[in-house]
């Protein structure tokens, strides 16, 4: 398998779970969940989605709601995706855009120190 497919499934995959939680779950009006990748193992067995919460305190929340639809998420995908297998999907924190709020934040502050 080569690492070409890999990277079209995950863009597919991508594609699609963001769909889905854009318009088929609902977060309380204060949480915005964002799809930032998907990775896929080689031989297609699991498929890790990164999810960044905004704000992050409320990233267990979304996770229950995330870890509670992952059925339903992996349902729709079997109906539109027309391959063999179709991974299943773990839902996981993306650490590096917390980490990259952060930055943008330091930035922010030495900006106005400056001034």
């Amino acid at each position: 398998m080569t690492v070409n497919r890999i990277d079209k499934v995950n863009s597919l995959l991508e594609r699609e779970i963001s769909q889905i939680i854009l318009r088929e779950l609902f977060f309380p009006q204060n949480i915005l969940v964002t799809l930032t990748h998907v990775e896929a193992t080689g031989n297609l067995i699991e498929a890790k989605a990164y999810v960044s919460v905004y704000p992050e305190e409320k990233f267990e929340e979304a996770m229950r709601i995330l870890k509670r639809e992952v059925a339903g998420i992996q349902k729709e995908i079997n109906k539109k995706l027309n391959m063999r297998p179709i991974p299943k999907i773990i839902f996981v924190k993306d650490t590096d855009a917390g980490k990259a709020g952060r930055v943008q934040e330091l930035l922010n502050q030495l900006k106005n120190e400056e001034k």
